[in-house]
């Protein structure tokens, strides 16, 4: 998967600016604050339909803009696409893939996949279950439409089972009669997402273990495991059934605990990954080193499971992220992402490393 070009006018600080990219690395260079983390947000908006530092649609409107627009001109292995994305601040946002409209950003997730790499992604091994939760949820949603469906489905019933517990003592015949439905509907959905979170954990062990393994020389070792909040152990979360039946048994037999707590205990927003390294969790005993090196074969066995699955390579956005790498890391990812498209910023690699260079100031960018 290439990304050929990339038109934005009015999104961010771009007041109008069209970027064709080599096949290969792309380096994006210039100071702070001039465009370049802007450029690959707009990229991996396309992919995924939202920010990865967290704004709303209206925050990608420039100061003093009224509309903005992103237009990614790609190829996959079969032909050449484009996605186009309209932002406004009086209107929901819209989408076109290759000239029709697409109502559902589900509809079009996937069609363009990529792996973004930045400095906050090296915290995956010791931050809380949530960041772990979010990597999964990246690299499924591209890959797997039902998971991105029942994710969604999730959500909404999550946050409406929550409700319920909150307003519990003051409407208790509302939670009386819905409860059950509700408790049955997050089982459902915790089941499927649980599912598909376990394959994955079980397809990436291997594959990150040969990363980690090949940067610390063969010395040292990892292992991964799917924490399902069902308390059901890892192999058992591959029966869907089972899964729906002890979700649904928690949900109605600890509502106690969760009037008290006010929110719903048990379901696919709870679950986690124990990563070990040595046999030790890498959370609590790994060293830096250690969980930047695990960090980063998260990341390259993504693009490779991408690669198996769909025989290409995803597009891999690095923002900044070789600056927060030492210089054996540093030089071990940028020999690990050869032969793959890659657009790059804020690091300080030789130039020539690069196919093409890019100089960014002010929201323009000029290939040198």
């Amino acid at each position: 998967m290439i990304v050929d070009r990339i038109k934005a006018v009015g999104f961010r600080n771009i007041e109008s600016a069209e970027v064709e990219f080599s096949s290969g690395i792309n380096l994006l260079s210039g100071d702070n604050a001039e465009g370049k983390t802007n450029l690959i947000e707009a990229i991996y908006y396309i992919s995924l339909g939202k920010s990865f530092r967290g704004a709303n649609e209206k925050e990608m409107i420039g100061f003093g803009k009224t509309e903005a627009e992103i237009s990614l001109d790609f190829e996959d292995s079969l032909r050449k696409q484009n996605i186009t994305v309209r932002f406004s601040n009086e209107k929901r946002r819209k989408f076109e893939q290759n000239g029709v409209k697409i109502f559902k950003m589900s509809d079009i997730i996937g069609a363009f996949r990529t792996v973004l790499f930045c400095p906050e992604h090296l915290s995956v091994i010791k931050d809380g279950p949530a960041a772990r939760r979010n990597w999964l949820d990246l690299s499924l949603c591209q890959s797997r439409p039902v998971y991105l469906k029942s994710l969604s489905k999730f959500n909404k019933i999550l946050k409406q089972r929550n409700k319920l517990l909150k307003d519990a003592e003051e409407d208790r015949k509302s939670f009386d009669e819905t409860i059950e439905f509700w408790s049955d509907a997050l089982a459902k959905e915790s089941a499927v997402i649980d599912r598909f979170r376990v394959e994955y954990v079980k397809k990436s062990k291997d594959t990150v273990g040969e990363f980690f393994s090949d940067m610390t020389g063969g010395c040292e070792r990892t292992d991964m495991k799917f924490i399902s909040s069902s308390k059901l152990d890892e192999d058992e979360c591959f029966d869907t059934a089972l899964l729906e039946k002890s979700y649904r048994e928690l949900l109605l037999s600890n509502l106690t605990r969760e009037i008290g707590a006010g929110s719903t205990l048990y379901g696919a927003h709870k679950d986690d990954i124990d990563l070990r390294i040595n046999g030790r969790e890498a959370r609590d005993y790994g060293s830096q080193g250690q969980q930047r090196s695990f960090a980063l074969a998260m990341k390259l066995a993504e693009g490779d499971i991408t690669e198996k699955e769909f025989g290409e390579y995803p597009v891999f956005l690095l923002d900044d992220v070789l600056s927060e790498l030492d210089g054996k890391r540093r030089e071990y990812l940028l020999r690990n992402i050869t032969g793959r498209q890659v657009i790059m910023t804020g690091c300080d690699m030789n130039e020539k490393a690069a196919d093409r260079n890019i100089i960014v100031k002010g929201g323009t960018y000029t290939t040198v």
